[in-house]
């Protein structure tokens, strides 16, 4: 019939409408992608959290090793069974003075003899000024065997490059102790004189030869008891 329009058909939808029950079980199924997403993703962060701890961990290791290597093996090993140790020790605490002529000129014994240049240790004997005074720090008051020979030894066998004089090591001195003459060598660097406090030693090597040092002739600074 004219006037009426055609009725058109109606499209069938794409997809079945779905039941409660299939909506449910989408739902649970979304949800359980989304929890094994967090759980990849704490994995992760849990993996990386771990990995920066062992890092961490190894690195601390690496250092503590190395600390503990120094330690079992000093920079500055014993000379003649005396040790650098870490602080002076006031235990056994003396003083000598200790001049030294080679052929009439008389020898600067310099500063830093026994003390490292990072002062990180300090031999039982050392020096702290360059006028011939040597400390002698050490830690048992049972220590009265430390003598020349041994402060000649650190001189020479830990800070040679402070003008060591290699006649040292020679024979033919002539030595003194208290200004009287010791005979039992004529080579410092084996002369066993005890360090006594207050003791004034006297080393000449070659002429001209002066007048040794003498307790009324030396004078220790009066900060120096002993």
């Amino acid at each position: 019939m004219e006037g009426k329009g055609k009725r058109m058909p109606q499209e069938t939808p794409l997809l079945p409408p779905t039941t409660p029950e299939e909506e449910e079980l989408r739902q649970q199924r979304r949800e359980a992608r989304m929890q094994r997403k967090r759980q990849r993703r704490r994995a992760r962060i849990l993996l990386a959290s771990t990995v920066t701890t062992c890092v961490v961990l190894v690195a601390l290791l690496g250092y503590f090793l190395l600390r503990l290597q120094a330690a079992l093996t000093p920079t500055y090993p014993p000379i003649n069974g005396i040790t650098c140790d870490p602080n002076m020790s006031i235990t056994y605490h003396i003083h000598v003075h200790l001049t030294i002529y080679i052929n009439g000129n008389p020898v600067t014994i310099p500063q830093g003899i026994g003390i490292p240049s990072g002062g990180n240790c300090f031999y039982w004997l050392h020096t702290h000024t360059p006028d011939g005074i040597i400390h002698v720090e050490a830690p048992s008051k049972s220590d009265t065997w430390l003598a020349l020979d041994d402060f000649i030894a650190i001189w020479h066998n830990g800070f040679a490059s402070l003008n060591f004089p290699p006649q040292l090591e020679q024979p033919g001195w002539k030595l003194y102790l208290n200004g009287q003459p010791f005979t039992a060598t004529t080579t410092p660097a084996r002369a066993e004189i005890r360090f006594r406090s207050h003791n004034v030693i006297t080393l000449e090597y070659g002429a001209p030869y002066y007048p040794p040092d003498r307790p009324d002739t030396y004078h220790f600074p009066a900060n120096l008891p002993t």
